[in-house]
């Protein structure tokens, strides 16, 4: 297809034209490059343009248009403002040629015109090419008063929706649970036709595809399969295949049947909560036989893979820009409009990141559930209390996912009392909480925070132990007194922000480890939408960690400790002589106090070391950094 981008001078061809090139993964063409020179010097001089001054240039653009309809296409910025100029440009190519109008009013244009420099058209000729203008009703029509990024999303709407009925499908999704059907209906919202396949298994998933696109979806927009070669034939070429399977053998298998169906240069995007050295290894196996893969994490649950999730590709920069369309399109927005998704690294550091971000959220979850406990046990509060205090938390920036859905949950009443009372205390997991510490201890980075909301869930699925226990060894809550709002929102507060620091410094760990080029900064952007720790703190992480990658020696952290870390430590105090368990804000402050005191215990370590294993040791009287072995015993 030729994709003709037409419009006044100003109108934005150039710069949307060559963004929506990018997302077609076409060339693109500006018109203005055509221009004879005596064209361009009539209109430097303030004089319009005629009719037999463009047929020269408009028959030069009709030829590069059929020459690259030869290859794949192209995309072609021209202002084609008769309709016998448009008529000139698509002869004997017509049927493959697609007119998007921008449109904008002349104040605008005028203003934008009067900004630009170095260009050969003066702002005064645009009222002649108003009056030139004749629009085609046939053609797209988007207004131009809106950010870039958002226009050429439209036009691919638009397009993905005019030619699914004539083409194969974009895009195929191997696995429909939750996350998979979500995501289906997110990108038939976006324009995407789509081939879904779902495993057949007798008396137990039976033409789940067919059916869910038969309850959800217009048949015209999508195709269901349970075999597999015929899901493999209905897809375009490379073809994108998007699997949602459970990480684990199920995978490996169905990635084994796939080899013998798939072509050199399609692409698999694995977006299942994979072990980013599973991830490695797939992506090594599957280029022995020419087929790109992608370990992409998917962050924000039903809702968010519904209306957009945070996407973290990790694979082939060269190929990237391949399913960049689909997985950017999908994505959330950030608050620029941005896409919640980018490229993280090479192989495995797209589910690396997302292991990551989910050891985050064990933690954040733990802290929330601790102030919890602490308000309901300590200070004696109702769940609608606790709720209605933590909402004024919010304007002090503590905002977040995690919050407004804690807010939520204390709030709901079942009958005449609180659901929350009647939800058993027992705590399940996926992996990632604890592939995050392993992570952790591999690469040598202290993450206490995120290992102690793991073991406190490990510690609440004793359900029958603990039960048994507390009839031998009731434990008597001490009288305490209340801990005052003030000291428990800042608690909270500074506890995040050491959650959010251990989190990041893993990832700097990994990007060093293995080479990888993350950026810390552009990971905090992906996480402000969409995913399930998005929160006004990661928004200013954002800034932060472009200038500090460590966040507790970032100067607006750092003007914190003073205030909030009394805080902390009077929390502690009451919750302590009250038997609160609170790992995850106890976990804060011995994190706190060892990364800022310079002389810690560990000398006694490394002695003791050296006495029964002669591991030797570095004296702190000695800069060269020399090993030293004692005989320790007199």
């Amino acid at each position: 297809m030729i994709y003709f981008i037409m419009g006044v001078s100003g109108a934005g061809k150039t710069s949307i034209g060559t963004q929506l090139a990018k997302k077609l993964a076409l060339p693109f063409l500006d018109g203005d490059d055509f221009h004879p020179k005596e064209n361009v010097l009539k209109m430097k001089s303030g004089k319009p343009l005629e009719d037999q001054d463009r047929m020269a240039w408009l028959l030069t653009i009709g030829r590069e248009a059929k020459e690259s309809l030869k290859n794949e296409g192209a995309v072609i910025a021209c202002s084609a403002l008769k309709e016998k100029y448009r008529k000139l440009l698509t002869e004997d190519i017509k049927e493959k040629c697609q007119w998007i109008f921008l449109k904008g009013s002349f104040d605008l244009i005028d203003s934008r015109l009067k900004k630009r420099q170095d260009h050969f058209m003066p702002p005064h000729l645009l009222q002649s090419q108003f009056d030139a203008l004749e629009i085609p009703e046939y053609a797209f029509h988007v207004d131009i008063d809106q950010a870039i990024n958002k226009i050429v999303s439209d036009i691919i709407i638009f397009l993905g929706l005019k030619n699914n009925m004539q083409n194969k499908s974009k895009v195929g999704i191997v696995g429909l649970g939750v996350m998979g059907k979500s995501l289906s209906l997110n990108l038939i919202d976006h324009g995407f036709k789509l081939s879904l396949y779902n495993r057949h298994a007798l008396g137990l998933e039976e033409n789940v595809a067919k059916n869910f696109i038969r309850q959800n979806i217009d048949p015209a927009f999508a195709n269901g399969f349970d075999e597999l070669k015929a899901f493999v034939d209905s897809l375009e070429q490379p073809r994108k295949i998007l699997m949602m399977v459970k990480a684990g053998k199920t995978v490996d298998g169905l990635l084994d049947d796939l080899i013998l169906l798939l072509d050199k240069n399609d692409i698999i995007i694995d977006g299942g909560n994979e072990h980013y050295k599973v991830s490695k290894q797939r992506n090594e196996k599957l280029a022995l036989q020419g087929i790109h893969y992608f370990g992409c994490g998917i962050s924000g649950g039903e809702e968010g893979a519904r209306k957009g999730p945070s996407i973290m590709p990790g694979g082939s920069e060269e190929i990237y820009p391949l399913i960049a369309d689909v997985l950017e399109t999908i994505a959330a927005k950030d608050k620029n409009g941005n896409p919640c998704c980018s490229l993280i690294g090479p192989a495995g550091a797209g589910h690396f990141v997302k292991m990551v971000h989910n050891g985050i959220e064990y933690a954040e979850m733990q802290l929330l559930a601790e102030v919890y406990q602490l308000a309901r046990e300590v200070n004696q509060q109702k769940p609608d209390e606790i709720a209605t205090l933590l909402e004024g938390w919010k304007q002090f920036g503590l905002n977040s996912y995690l919050l407004e859905i804690t807010i939520d949950i204390l709030r709901k009443k079942d009958g005449e009392d609180w659901l929350i009372d009647k939800v058993l205390d027992k705590a399940e997991n996926k992996g990632t909480g604890s592939w995050t510490t392993i992570a952790a201890c591999e690469l040598g980075v202290a993450t206490p925070m995120i290992s102690a909301a793991l073991f406190a869930r490990y510690t609440s699925s004793l359900k029958g132990t603990r039960k048994a226990a507390a009839t031998i060894f009731p434990n008597k809550k001490a009288i305490a007194h209340k801990i005052s709002n003030d000291d428990l929102r800042k608690a909270y507060d500074f506890a995040r922000i050491i959650n959010h620091h251990q989190g990041f410094a893993l990832i700097a760990a990994a990007a060093k480890q293995y080479k990888w080029p993350l950026d810390l900064s552009e990971i905090a952007r992906i996480w402000t939408n969409g995913c399930i720790i998005r929160s006004d703190l990661m928004e200013t992480l954002v800034i932060q960690l472009k200038e500090n990658s460590d966040l507790l020696l970032n100067a607006v952290q750092v003007a914190k400790i003073p205030t909030f870390i009394d805080s902390l430590y009077e929390l502690l105090k009451q919750g302590l002589e009250a038997r609160q368990t609170l790992p995850c804000f106890s976990a804060a402050q011995n994190y706190l106090s060892a990364y800022f005191q310079e002389r810690s215990n560990a000398n006694i370590i490394q002695a003791q070391r050296d006495y029964f294993g002669a591991h030797k040791y570095q004296r702190n009287d000695d800069p060269s950094g020399k090993y030293y072995h004692s005989i320790w015993k007199s």
